[in-house]
């Protein structure tokens, strides 16, 4: 994945020259970011995905949170960080939103078929088991203000 932009503009002004398709969390705990292992692509990645049709991607990213990730967080809890503009080998132009989170009280991960494992990662080396998606970690370093 390439990033090509990353706006911190308002929540509610959102890019208008592409669509906005997805929302990604960066969650930190006692000073360590949720990475989860996408099992497909097998890298380490922040937790989200894709907005579904009549969900805000605020809403979005809670939900990708619990799904991928089993760390569940009031959709107005997160913080809208920006809309970060990327571009995969193989897709067009696209934008998501950036939230962050603060997990007080992480809970335990259970596998699924989309996610291997999570790791709260403390930087440096990747954790075991594959790559980092190294624009997922640039974005996350910008919810560290």
């Amino acid at each position: 994945m390439r990033l090509l932009a990353f706006a911190t503009v308002p929540e509610d002004s959102p890019p208008s020259d592409h669509e906005l398709t997805y929302a990604i969390v960066a969650a930190h705990h006692d000073g360590r970011l949720l990475l989860v292992r996408e099992r497909t692509r097998g890298c380490w990645e922040l937790p989200g995905g894709g907005i579904d049709p009549g969900e805000t991607a605020r809403e979005a990213a809670a939900r990708e949170l619990w799904e991928e990730a089993d760390q569940w967080v009031e959709p107005s809890a997160l913080r809208f960080e920006g809309f970060a503009r990327t571009a995969l080998p193989d897709h067009l132009t696209r934008y998501g939103a950036l939230f962050s989170a603060e997990i007080t009280d992480p809970a335990p991960f259970t596998p699924n078929e989309e996610i291997s494992g999570i790791s709260w990662w403390a930087g440096g080396d990747a954790p075991a088991g594959g790559p980092l998606q190294t624009v997922d970690v640039y974005l996350a370093g910008l919810t560290r203000r």
